[in-house]
């Protein structure tokens, strides 16, 4: 059995940063919607627009956030601050290749969990971190399009601790060329049904279930409802 850190689980919102995500607007929500708790993304932005960023974020009151997706280029003292000030509990970053883990974030690696991507990851490359952290959209899209790492991704879930995760949407045409070049994984939820997969992995599901989603938060209200009655189905 897969060991997804307990039975409890809470749903969070995501504060994405990809091009089509408004992250300033969504701040703006937070205080509307009185949302005191998210996961943050701050995967698109580099080190200034990240800094005004955490300014908007400190007008926010009582604000937790409990899972972090680490950038490369953050320092241990950015890394640090994002702990102490918004309660930063896990983290998760992309696996080395592509990407660089830095050494110096050895603090944190009992807290940092290493992302499925399209690299097949084993179990010596995750060894010295804290587990892993599943990407749904990204598992699901390699299942449907019968790529390696899928079966690989189980087998180390099946092993490893599973302390976050992100949920995306799953496109529905099998069809469309588009999906079939870019593939099915969107971050931006057009029908809520685009996250009915989620249902088939139930049993690898963490304590933290971040949607990484570029919809308003309050759309993301409203998927979090759905997603909920998934899960306790």
């Amino acid at each position: 059995m897969p060991n997804n850190m307990g039975n409890e689980h809470e749903i969070i919102l995501g504060l994405t940063t990809t091009p089509g995500s408004d992250w300033r607007g969504k701040v703006e929500e937070m205080k509307k919607f009185s949302i005191e708790r998210i996961a943050l993304f701050p995967t698109f932005l580099k080190k200034a627009q990240r800094e005004e960023l955490y300014a908007l974020l400190e007008t926010v009151a009582d604000l937790k956030i409990p899972h972090i997706h680490l950038r490369s280029d953050m320092t241990i003292k950015e890394i640090r601050y994002l702990e102490s000030r918004f309660g930063g509990e896990v983290f998760n970053t992309h696996p080395e290749g592509k990407y660089h883990i830095q050494a110096d974030w050895k603090d944190f690696f009992s807290k940092l969990y290493i992302e499925n991507a399209t690299k097949i990851l084993e179990e010596k490359d995750l060894e010295k971190y804290a587990g892993l952290c599943l990407d749904f959209s990204h598992l699901e899209n390699a299942r449907i399009k019968k790529m390696p790492h899928y079966a690989a991704t189980l087998r180390l879930a099946e092993k490893l601790p599973i302390g976050c995760c992100h949920v995306s949407a799953i496109r529905s045409s099998r069809f469309n060329p588009l999906n079939l070049y870019f593939g099915f994984d969107r971050h931006y939820l057009k029908d809520i049904r685009e996250i009915d997969y989620i249902g088939q992995y139930k049993k690898y599901l963490p304590k933290y279930i971040s949607l990484e989603l570029e919809n308003s938060f309050e759309q993301q209200l409203e998927i979090k409802r759905y997603l909920e009655k998934i899960i306790s189905d």
